[in-house]
């Protein structure tokens, strides 16, 4: 018993030790969500991917991002977070049996302890096809739950089926303000980083060492700690970290670069895209990131005498010869002075005008694979060997025998004549010839055609009378107001661009309309959805029943005012909305401005609201439905009258507002770029007894007056009375297109606007 005690107390002594002579960027790793920093994409409160490992129900999970994002450090926090075994392997070390070693564990594991096992694979991206493959069943029945982190694009060097089966996240490089408080993090902490040892750093320094990390924490803590470790204590103990010091500890900047994989990949996307975009700024700036990366010149010359071609051509045909003889000039100079004939054919290329005319070769390429054989036209075919026997060659005209050596003849054959591939560009030496390319096809073309026989058309074989006014009312009785519906909630997500990782807040989801659009949107986000009953609560519940507990809504009942402290009551008071969306949510209230302050305040940082109102003051008239000639002028006239008056008193909130003031409101709650977009939307509507009742009630119904009691302050009892039976002898029964318009408002909350809650 006791050397057991003293085995363990040995291990547990060695196992601190080892703690403590790990590098700073592995003593401050994270351990908790709280202490991660950046990556809010997709760790901020209210995403997906926080509530799933607080719930520890995680599924398979590949992180992708370049070094020194926290990949790795994410792992460790699930590890720390789950009560799953967790297992750890680094595909260059490992193979298929230690993956066959895990797997089985895993068996027994489950099958003993009912406890899961989540196998996080550092550089996932470095196991062969063989080895994901061997990995794949047990991701599919569930035994293991892979956690990858790659520095490359999964959807080229993972396995599609791991893919398919996983949830993708992207981690981006750290911010200059997430990189300082990871640097001030360490200066501070007592017990892992340097808190006991009086460390001070000025702060050009440390904006130094943040500007040549480049995004990578780990990067800035191996600096700070090379930094601290080698200067020497002042007589009181400290340590004082000025610029000197930064520059020695830290001298290259680390580039996101390699020559196989996506940084390559994007990096010379970007630089044939600022050539063909002719920024020559631009262009000069991606050049310099692959030279300073280490890219082989002889690769990117290659993609510059490709763009030559594709996307400089005919405008200016010198550019292929600058392109090749700098080329070979670089051959003979090599680098470093090579770097000037880089230069010299990027800037040449960015500042040429530019065609692609040259295209149109692929234009006849494509015509020969898919279209039939044409045979080449007699006059067209070689005459030195049959033209006695065949006539091949006769009728060809000798275009040097006429004047300018041209003559318009046709050479395409019979099948494709009259078809254009060549469409000359309108810059530089090609507009010069474009002109003269376009007014020879036109004569040739009509020399082609002249004479010929018009194709008849094909026979008609059926014939049916078309009643377009019943095909549009069936269409529209099949899928009524649904369809207009559909269509504004299409626009309100097109308009929002809902992003895959946001969070979502749908102001008024009674019906449900915009929220499973949403959760549809947002798949690795989160969707919270304010009702205004336990009823309608319920019924979206229902509607739940069927989808992922993680994918769920979260739904609260409140009115729009009282979402804060719903919110806070729901223990999500942090949570801060990517996107706010809503359909007539304005016209519920009649205190309309302080909600688009409480709105800015539930934003994060650029987040966006989109909300689609119904103007009333815009909504159908209902004395255009009907013939009102039967009235008589006079009535006719004072029914129109009495019925505008509706829509213009100015102390009614239903209708006293309008587009103008949508914008007002959110300029005053500091919200950046009001945008409204206008939409007219047309439904069948057919008129029952229900609607005329309503209509013509007399008294006030839910407080506001009928559209009888309007009529009568400018008509008299009868003159309403006739207007009811008019209605009701035009209208009762009918479907009518009923009319109306709403405002779609777009505005966002930027950086400083608004004020935390």
């Amino acid at each position: 018993m006791a050397r057991t005690t003293d085995t363990n107390l040995f291990e547990h002594a060695s196992k601190r030790r080892l703690e403590t002579e790990q590098p700073l960027a592995a003593r401050m790793r994270p351990r908790t969500l709280d202490e991660f920093v950046g990556q809010d994409h997709i760790l901020a409160p209210g995403r997906l991917l926080r509530r799933a490992i607080q719930a520890d129900r995680l599924s398979s999970l590949v992180f992708y991002g370049p070094p020194g994002t926290g990949k790795t450090t994410m792992a460790s926090v699930i590890a720390n977070t789950t009560k799953s075994h967790f297992v750890v392997l680094n595909a260059v070390l490992t193979g298929v049996a230690d993956l066959r070693a895990v797997t089985k564990d895993a068996q027994e594991r489950y099958s003993l302890f009912s406890q899961r096992t989540i196998l996080f694979v550092d550089e996932v991206h470095r196991w062969n096809k063989a080895q994901q493959d061997a990995l794949l069943p047990w991701v599919e029945n569930g035994t293991i739950i892979l956690i990858g982190a790659t520095t490359e694009n999964p959807y080229f060097t993972v396995n599609r089926a791991l893919v398919s089966r996983s949830r993708i996240f992207q981690l981006k490089p750290l911010d200059a303000d997430q990189m300082r408080d990871v640097g001030q993090r360490a200066l501070v902490d007592a017990e892992r980083g340097y808190g006991k040892h009086a460390v001070g750093i000025d702060d050009n320094a440390l904006d130094h060492l943040v500007d040549i990390a480049n995004g990578d924490a780990r990067a800035l803590l191996n600096a700070l700690e090379l930094a601290v470790e080698t200067t020497s204590p002042r007589d009181d103990g400290s340590i004082r970290i000025d610029m000197a010091v930064a520059e020695e500890s830290i001298q290259r900047r680390a580039v996101l670069y390699d020559k196989e994989g996506d940084y390559h990949f994007d990096t010379i996307s970007a630089f044939i895209k600022s050539l063909r975009g002719s920024d020559p700024d631009a262009a000069l700036y991606w050049l310099a990131k692959m030279v300073y990366a280490g890219e082989d010149p002889r690769f990117l010359f290659r993609r510059m005498l490709i763009f030559a071609g594709e996307d400089v051509g005919l405008a200016d045909p010198n550019a292929l010869v600058v392109a090749e003889a700098a080329a070979t000039a670089f051959d003979r100079v090599g680098m470093p002075e090579g770097r000037y004939h880089l230069g010299m054919t990027a800037l040449y290329l960015a500042t040429a005008p530019k065609s692609n005319s040259v295209m149109a070769f692929f234009d006849a390429l494509a015509a020969v694979e898919k279209e039939s054989e044409g045979e080449v036209p007699n006059h067209l075919r070689d005459a030195s060997r049959d033209k006695e026997g065949f006539g091949h060659g006769a009728g060809y005209m000798y275009p040097h025998a006429y004047r300018d050596h041209w003559v318009d003849q046709q050479y395409l054959p019979t099948h494709l004549r009259g078809r254009i591939f060549y469409r000359p560009g309108q810059l530089g030496h090609e507009k010069a010839v474009g002109g003269l390319v376009l007014r020879r096809r036109e004569e040739q073309l009509a020399a082609a055609f002249e004479g010929s026989v018009p194709t008849a058309p094909p026979e008609i074989l059926t014939f049916s009378p078309a009643d377009r006014d019943f095909e549009r009312w069936l269409t529209r009785t099949i899928s009524g107001a649904g369809e207009s519906l559909a269509r504004v909630r299409d626009r309100i997500f097109e308009v929002a661009r809902c992003e895959r990782h946001a969070v979502v807040l749908d102001v008024n989801a009674d019906t449900g309309l915009l929220t499973w659009e949403a959760v549809r949107a947002a798949p690795e986000g989160g969707v919270w959805a304010l009702v205004s009953s336990p009823e309608a609560a319920e019924r979206l519940e229902q509607q739940a029943q069927c989808v992922p507990d993680l994918r769920t809504p979260h739904i609260l009942v409140a009115s729009p005012s009282g979402l804060p402290d719903v919110l806070t009551a729901s223990g999500s008071p942090d949570v801060r909305f990517d996107l706010i969306i809503g359909r007539n949510t304005v016209s519920r209230l009649t205190d309309r401005e302080p909600l688009f302050v409480e709105f800015a305040q539930l934003l994060g940082d650029g987040g966006r609201i989109v909300l689609c109102e119904t103007i009333p003051r815009h909504t159908q008239r209902l004395y255009k439905l009907a013939n009102t000639a039967g009235l008589g002028d006079d009535l006719g006239s004072r029914l129109a009258e009495a019925e505008e008056a509706i829509y213009t008193q100015p102390d009614d909130p239903m209708v006293n507002w309008d587009a103008r003031d949508l914008q007002e409101w959110a300029r005053a709650a500091e919200l950046a770029d009001p945008v409204v977009e206008w939409l007219d939307t047309s439904t069948d509507l057919l008129i029952t007894e229900k609607h005329l009742s309503r209509w013509f009630m007399r008294g006030p119904q839910d407080g506001r007056p009928t559209y009888a009691d309007h009529l009568a302050r400018l008509l008299s009892a009868e003159e309403v009375d006739a207007v009811h039976a008019l209605y009701r002898r035009q209208l009762l029964n009918r479907a009518v297109n009923w009319h109306s318009r709403a405002v779609l408002l777009t505005c966002a909350r930027t950086t400083d606007a608004g004020s935390d809650l």
